[in-house]
């Protein structure tokens, strides 16, 4: 048996099959709808196949080569049953639900979750008759006395949207565990090198692939990654709900894949030395960064995450206006203006978001800033200049 990789090597090396890809480093992206069977025995067995949860190819929404060598490198990076992919980071976050829940029951929501899923369970998920109820993002173990009988499921993200709270993810999988409730995180943060729930025991990981995986700020899309227990389900909801991503999405997340980690580690340490900068600033009041010692998630940061993020918060003091906020972020001209992150660019935008467990009163003075491949000298003087305007 061979020894398993090192992560850079693995990350080269894992989905590939030049067999399946005529010799060609980077398998193609097949795009088509119709796929043709050598005879009915053919179309019998490629059938047999999908039913058995097995590879096959019977038609475009299943998929193809490409679609396959991403869902399998997922899967070995993931520790998965099975991986899907979907067009949009929200359908990741989302279809998983309709696979567990139905009206009566009620699930268990991170009060830090993406503004968008939060929508998506105060509205939709209500309609439909299920209680969605949210709980303190730093619960922990207490997560057990949420838990009733008619409880399915339970939704993680760790950090949280704009708020970077650190969930003790192990202690609510637990918890989770003794009532038999399922368990989902959002994983996009950490992305597969720095977490693997599914190894802890959590039955279903996304990623918000648009972001770190494909890394490039030119793809829409995400994945879900699935323990034995959850993949088929998940499987079969997502193939009636019609969610599907590209040949095209797939393969350039899958290129995306090959260099995740060297970009990691310079984003990490692009953003060590800015948030160092910024913590000796005099307009500073708190930063919000995992990877931070002073940050109150750092020690389940250290203790779950293997590795950095790039993204992060900061608080301007109580003196500064949303005239000069604003006027400091029109200030920048290295960073860009926008809603995503993950990508080469470094972005910056204010922090929005809703609360009704965990309140927070600083959010209209918090802004929230992604670290691309920029030197961060660079970053620096650029962030210099914008303080300077507000003074």
């Amino acid at each position: 048996m061979r020894k398993r990789l090192k992560i850079d090597s693995e990350l080269v090396h894992l989905g590939r099959d030049l067999d399946k890809s005529s010799g060609y480093v980077n398998i193609p992206p097949y795009e088509g709808s119709t796929i043709l069977h050598h005879d009915i025995a053919d179309m019998k067995n490629r059938v047999r196949l999908q039913m058995n949860g097995e590879p096959s190819f019977t038609y475009g929404t299943e998929g193809g080569p490409a679609h396959q060598a991403f869902y399998e490198a997922m899967n070995q990076l993931e520790g998965g049953a099975g991986t899907w992919a979907y067009g949009t980071g929200l359908a990741g976050c989302v279809t998983p639900f309709f696979a567990f829940v139905q009206a009566g029951d009620h699930v268990l929501v991170t009060d830090s979750v993406y503004g968008p899923t939060r929508d998506f369970c105060e509205t939709l998920l209500k309609r439909l008759g299920v209680e969605v109820e949210f709980y303190d993002p730093l619960i922990g173990s207490g997560i057990e006395r949420l838990i009733r009988q008619n409880t399915r499921l339970i939704y993680m993200e760790s950090p949280g949207s704009h708020t970077l709270e650190m969930q003790d993810v192990p202690a609510i999988i637990a918890a989770a565990k003794k009532k038999d409730v399922i368990t989902m995180i959002d994983n996009t943060y950490a992305t597969p090198l720095n977490f693997n729930p599914l190894r802890l025991g959590a039955d279903v990981v996304i990623h918000a692939a648009t972001k770190y995986i494909c890394g490039h700020s030119d793809v829409l899309m995400s994945t879900v990654t699935c323990s034995e227990r959850t993949w088929p389900e998940v499987k079969r909801v997502s193939n009636m709900l019609g969610q599907y991503a590209s040949a095209q999405s797939c393969y350039l997340g899958l290129r995306g894949l090959r260099t995740l980690k060297v970009r990691m580690d310079a984003i990490g340490a692009h953003t060590q030395a800015v948030v160092d900068w910024l913590s000796q600033r005099k307009e500073v009041e708190s930063i919000l960064w995992p990877a931070y010692p002073k940050d109150p998630g750092y020690a389940i940061y250290k203790r779950d995450f293997s590795g950095p993020i790039g993204l992060f918060c900061f608080t301007f003091k109580p003196n500064f206006t949303d005239e000069q906020i604003d006027k400091f972020l029109d200030s920048l001209t290295l960073f860009g203006l926008g809603y995503s992150w993950g990508g080469f660019e470094s972005l910056i935008l204010r922090c929005y978001g809703k609360r009704t467990v965990r309140n927070r009163t600083d959010l209209d003075r918090m802004v929230r800033v992604y670290i691309g491949l920029e030197d961060p000298s660079d970053l620096i003087t650029d962030l210099e200049h914008a303080f300077s305007a507000i003074q």
